[in-house]
C-alpha cells in the first residue's frame, strides 16, 4: 500500500485524463491521494475538495498559496473557513513563504500565513507548509519555523513540512514541534544530496511520501509529467537509501498518514 500524500489533482495538466491517472494510481497500489487545495488562489479555492466528492479514495486541503497571498481577501478567507468543515477536508494548506519566486511581497507572505495558521486552528486542522528560500540561503526556513513556533506550536495540531528539501537541522525543528516531514521526487534527483541526507534521518513513523504532480517526477520519469502513481518511486529510493524493502516504506508511511490525520487504518475504494 502506498500514498501520495501532496498533488495537485486540480492542474490544468491533468484535465484531459484526470480520470485515468487515479485509476491508474488505484492498480499501481496507491490506496489514497491528498489532494492540494490552494488551485490558481482566490475563486479555485474549492478546487481539490470538488475532486475528493467524487472519489473516495482522494482526501482534500484547503488554502492559499504564499504565491497568490497578495490576491486574498476577507471573502476568500470566509470561503475557506466554510470549506474547512467539508468532510473530505483533512488539512489546511499548503501555506507558508516562498522567498525564491517572491510572486507576493514577503511582509503580505507572512500576514497571510499567520492568518491562515488562526483559522487552521479554529478549524482544529493541521497545517501542510510550503517553504522555498531564496537561492544558497536558509531565510525562508529561519522566517517560516519562527512563526510556527510562535503561531501554531501552542495549537498541538502538528503539521506537514511538504516536499522537504532542507537540512537536518531544520528537519529536527520541524519534529520537535509535531510536525511530519514529507519527500517528494526530488529526493531521486542526483544534485539532491542535501534532500537524501534529510530522508536517511527523519525516523520512518514521521515520514510522509508524496508526489507533488504533476510537477518534479522522479527518476526515470523526470522530464515528463508526474503523477500519482509515480509515488512508488519515491518510496524505492528512500528504501535503497535506508537499505529497507519498498514495501515497508509504503506500508509505513501509509500507517503514518492515517494515524497523523486521525483515519481508518485501512485503504477506501475508487
Amino acid at each position: 500500500m502506498f500514498i501520495d500524500s501532496h498533488c495537485h489533482l486540480d492542474g490544468a495538466r491533468f484535465d484531459p485524463d484526470r480520470e485515468q491517472v487515479i485509476a491508474r494510481a488505484r492498480d499501481a497500489g496507491i490506496v489514497n491521494i491528498l489532494a492540494v487545495g490552494t488551485g490558481d488562489g482566490p475563486g479555485t479555492l474549492d478546487c481539490a475538495v470538488k475532486i475528493s466528492e467524487q472519489h473516495e479514495m482522494v482526501y482534500a486541503t484547503v488554502g492559499i498559496h504564499p504565491h497568490e497571498a497578495k490576491l486574498a481577501g476577507d471573502a476568500d478567507f470566509a470561503e475557506l473557513e466554510q470549506l474547512a468543515r467539508r468532510p473530505k477536508v483533512i488539512a489546511w494548506g499548503e501555506i507558508g513563504l516562498d522567498y525564491y519566486y517572491d510572486h507576493s511581497p514577503r511582509d503580505t507572505q507572512k500576514t497571510v500565513f499567520i492568518r491562515q495558521m488562526e483559522l487552521a486552528r479554529s478549524a482544529k486542522l493541521p497545517i501542510v507548509i510550503h517553504c522555498r528560500p531564496s537561492e544558497n540561503t536558509d531565510d525562508a526556513w529561519d522566517d517560516c519555523l519562527a512563526l510556527i513556533e510562535q503561531h501554531w506550536k501552542p495549537s498541538g495540531l502538528g503539521g506537514v513540512l511538504h516536499c522537504f528539501t532542507s537540512t537536518w537541522p531544520h528537519a529536527k525543528r520541524a519534529l520537535d514541534i509535531g510536525f511530519m516531514i514529507s519527500f517528494a521526487g526530488n529526493v531521486t534527483f542526483p544534485k539532491a544530496q542535501q534532500i537524501r541526507d534529510s530522508a536517511a534521518q527523519v525516523p520512518l513513523d514521521r515520514m510522509f511520501i508524496e508526489t507533488d504532480s504533476p510537477f518534479l517526477a522522479p527518476v526515470p520519469f523526470r522530464g515528463k509529467r508526474n503523477e500519482p502513481a509515480y509515488v512508488k518511486e519515491v518510496a524505492r529510493h528512500i528504501g535503497e537509501l535506508r537499505g529497507i524493502p519498498i514495501d515497508e516504506i509504503g506500508s509505513q508511511t501509509t500507517q503514518n498518514f492515517y494515524r497523523f490525520f486521525s483515519l481508518p487504518g485501512r485503504a477506501v475504494g475508487s
